[in-house]
C-alpha cells in the first residue's frame, strides 16, 4: 500500500514526526514486511508512505486499527491532499526505500535468482518437454520463472538479505 500525501509547507516537520512514529507502529503489526517514508524532491511537498504486508488480511488489520485512525485524525490540519494505491507482485519489490542501498546489489540478487530458477527448470522440467514446440517450452519457462521470482524467490531473498541490500550508512 502506498499513500501519497501533499503536506502544507509550514507543517512538514510535524508531518515527518507523525509519519516516522506511525511507520514504527505499523512495523509491529503481524504480517508487516516493512514500512518506509519517501521524502519529497526539491520544489515538492508530496510525501509517500509505503506499507508492505504479506497478505491482504494483514493489511486489512492495519487499515482498521485504532492506531491508524488516530494517526489520520492528527493529519487533518497537516495534509492538503492524499492518494492511496495498492501494489502487488513484482512491482512491490522494486519500490525503492527511502535509503536505498547500491542498485547493483538488487541487480546481482535478481540475476542470481533468475539464473537459479532457469537452471532448475532446464535440468528438471525441460527434458520432459522434448515433444513440445519451442514456443510452448519458452512460454512455460517464462511463466514459471516470473511466478517463482515474484511470489517465492524475491520475497524470501529480499527479506533474508535486507541488511546486505540496504546497508546502514552509519
Amino acid at each position: 500500500m502506498t499513500v501519497a500525501r501533499v503536506v502544507r509547507p509550514d507543517r512538514r516537520e510535524a508531518f515527518e514526526r507523525e509519519a516516522t512514529a506511525i511507520l514504527g507502529v505499523a512495523s509491529t503489526f503481524p504480517g508487516n514486511l516493512g514500512a518506509t517514508l519517501l521524502r519529497p524532491g526539491p520544489g515538492s511537498s508530496e510525501y509517500h508512505l509505503v506499507y508492505r504486508f504479506g497478505d491482504d488480511a494483514s493489511l486489512a488489520v492495519w487499515e482498521r486499527s485504532p492506531q491508524r485512525r488516530e494517526f489520520l485524525a492528527r493529519l487533518r490540519d497537516i495534509v492538503e491532499d492524499e492518494r492511496y494505491a495498492r501494489v502487488t507482485g513484482l512491482d512491490s519489490f522494486f519500490t525503492r526505500p527511502a535509503t536505498p542501498g547500491p542498485r547493483w546489489r538488487l541487480t546481482v540478487l535478481t540475476v542470481a535468482a533468475v539464473f537459479a530458477i532457469t537452471s532448475l527448470f532446464q535440468f528438471l522440467v525441460t527434458p520432459h518437454l522434448q515433444g513440445w514446440p519451442v514456443g510452448a517450452r519458452l512460454l512455460l519457462s517464462a511463466v514459471v520463472v516470473v511466478l517463482l521470482l515474484g511470489h517465492v524467490a524475491m520475497p524470501l531473498l529480499t527479506r533474508w538479505l535486507a541488511r546486505w541490500l540496504r546497508p546502514s550508512r552509519g
